[in-house]
């Protein structure tokens, strides 16, 4: 919906004009999965499909909330530091979560009523549920004069999010508050960093969606926070393994301590000594992937299409039989992808559902398109909205809160 749409349907709600606009993008990963959480880099890109918030202040603590979608039941709650949850899953606990970090940690006190408009589809693996905390966590910084530095902010929000339950790392929220148009990002962790590359011009990312919702906030949230905790574990014996063995002299304490101390290679031998074959499945899959991310990286700078492909290849196989996380849908559409021509591609986000991301150029993008529609949705009588479905990204710039004149 866009702002010439969005301002009225919220005079219609409320009664009165908005006084401002607070948008945060969605993103897609391009590599680096399921290394978030465990301090190490990712690599991914804001979308061009945002969450927008038509909004004006209260001068009470209340914050209320209707949705343009009749799916999502309208949210009203009061600001405190113990914000209590809705049901879990619901969409009105993405809100409520950054009011409860801001409240517990800046003892804000004003809300806000507002009118909330997604392009992005929820529940696929393209961020829109921390999209909808970083726009709601901009709105009320700014109403309560929270001072909003975007590396802080986005480690603020991250943590916010974890009210949901959802044990993640802080990748959405950095990307989706700090990208530059036409870049992706290396983002680093403890302290947050974002280094932003230029990705090619004829560079074409295609984002497919499997129609599988992926709502880590639901169903998948166990397993997901399962595998945060199964990361945890083979560091724990990895790194007591590396001390007690005196394989290095360094304290390592961290991730990414461990994978600058030792290469992949030898990380990956000193797995297969000392974890199980689950626990090695999972350390094999981080180390790999945190070892994909330096060398994609260089392949975009590089605008080297064919090893960029092969690197998201290798990642989707890792997370398919590795980290268990892919699905048939999603198997079935990055093999559709690749016979469409694309360079390579994976899944992207969590896994259990949602998107694929695919690598093409300008020549070689319309056949990716076409076989994906042909051998994919029209096998499955899919025809509706096919654009909400499968598009090319187009990098684009982070949240930002602005007022309306």
């Amino acid at each position: 919906m866009s702002h010439g749409a969005l301002l009225p349907a919220f005079e219609a709600c409320f009664d009165a004009a908005p006084t401002h606009v607070s948008r945060a993008p969605g993103r897609v990963n391009l590599i680096g999965e399921h290394t978030d959480y465990n301090g190490l880099p990712v690599f991914p890109m804001a979308l061009q499909r945002e969450v927008r918030i038509a909004l004006r202040p209260r001068s009470d603590g209340m914050v209320v909330l209707r949705n343009t979608n009749p799916r999502f039941s309208p949210v009203e709650f009061e600001i405190g530091p113990a914000i209590p949850p809705g049901p879990p899953g619901t969409w009105g606990n993405y809100a409520r979560a950054p009011a409860n970090e801001l409240a517990r940690r800046y003892a804000i006190w004003r809300g806000f009523d507002g009118v909330v408009s997604s392009d992005l589809p929820d529940a696929s693996g393209l961020s829109s549920s921390s999209a909808l905390v970083n726009a709601v966590g901009l709105a009320l910084a700014h109403i309560n004069q929270v001072p909003v530095d975007v590396r802080a902010f986005a480690a603020l929000m991250a943590d916010a999010e974890q009210y949901v339950g959802t044990r993640g790392g802080g990748m959405d929220q950095a990307i989706s508050l700090g990208a530059r148009d036409r870049c992706a990002a290396k983002i680093t962790f403890d302290p947050v960093r974002l280094r932003h590359v230029n990705v090619p011009d004829d560079w074409c990312v295609v984002i497919a969606d499997t129609g599988v919702r992926a709502e880590k906030s639901g169903a998948a949230r166990n397993t997901y926070n399962l595998r945060r905790k199964e990361c945890e574990e083979a560091f724990r014996i990895v790194s007591g393994h590396v001390a007690t063995a005196r394989i290095t002299d360094k304290l390592l304490t961290r991730w990414p301590d461990l994978v600058a101390a030792i290469d992949a290679d030898t990380l990956v031998a000193i797995g297969e000594e000392v974890l199980d074959a689950k626990l090695l499945r999972r350390f094999r899959h981080v180390v790999r992937e945190a070892d994909r991310v330096e060398t994609a990286i260089d392949r975009m700078y590089a605008a080297d299409t064919t090893g960029f492909g092969a690197l998201m290849d290798a990642s989707h196989a890792s997370l398919r039989s590795d980290f268990l996380v892919s699905s048939a849908e999603l198997d079935e559409l990055v093999a559709i992808a690749r016979e469409g021509g694309a360079a390579g591609a994976r899944l992207t986000g969590a896994g259990f559902g949602g998107c694929i991301v695919a690598l093409a150029d300008r020549w070689t993008v319309g056949s990716v398109l076409e076989t994906l529609v042909a051998e994919y949705y029209e096998c499955r009588n899919i025809t509706d909205r096919i654009d909400d479905r499968l598009f090319v990204a187009v990098p684009s710039r982070g949240a930002s809160y602005d007022p309306l004149r």
